[in-house]
């Protein structure tokens, strides 16, 4: 099953986009990784999607021109409904998994580069992401837990 092609990307989002690197992770149910973005010259559009199990995917709007700044969208994304969903930049990224296990795999456009790497709150309630799974079934990193800063300290695009 072919599952991503340049050229038809490009068509279908009007401008090209160029991945220069693959991401994969396995993370178990309740896990939640995000909001996390790269700033400046380092940031990054992604294309998501779940190879294995069920996820919630959230994007936050970064860009302080844009119409939609602030707003999010909440997507699932599975293994089973194959949904995909790009990420452009100036956005924050996050996601939580439902199901038991799942694989998450991501194309970039930029490389990683932790210096510039930088975490909004996932439960912040100027943004009001309402994640399925609450209280102590969640699951942070230590860098989700203690690095993420409110969306108003957050720098914007």
């Amino acid at each position: 099953m072919e599952t991503w092609r340049e050229e038809d990307f490009n068509r279908a989002m009007g401008h090209e986009v160029h991945f220069v690197q693959d991401n994969q992770s396995m993370s178990s149910r309740g896990v939640l990784r995000g909001l996390h973005y790269q700033k400046g010259d380092a940031s990054q559009a992604k294309l998501v999607r779940v190879l294995q199990g069920v996820v919630v995917d959230v994007a936050v709007d970064l860009r302080q021109n844009s119409p939609t700044f602030g707003q999010h969208v909440l997507v699932e994304l599975s293994a089973e409904n194959k949904r995909q969903l790009f990420i452009p930049r100036g956005f924050a990224h996050g996601f939580q998994v439902l199901s038991e296990t799942a694989v998450f795999t991501y194309k970039v456009d930029n490389r990683y580069a932790p210096e510039t790497e930088c975490s909004i709150r996932y439960d912040d309630p100027t943004i009001g992401i309402q994640w399925p799974i609450l209280g102590d079934k969640v699951l942070l990193s230590e860098k989700d837990l203690n690095k993420a800063v409110s969306f108003a300290d957050a720098e914007k695009f």
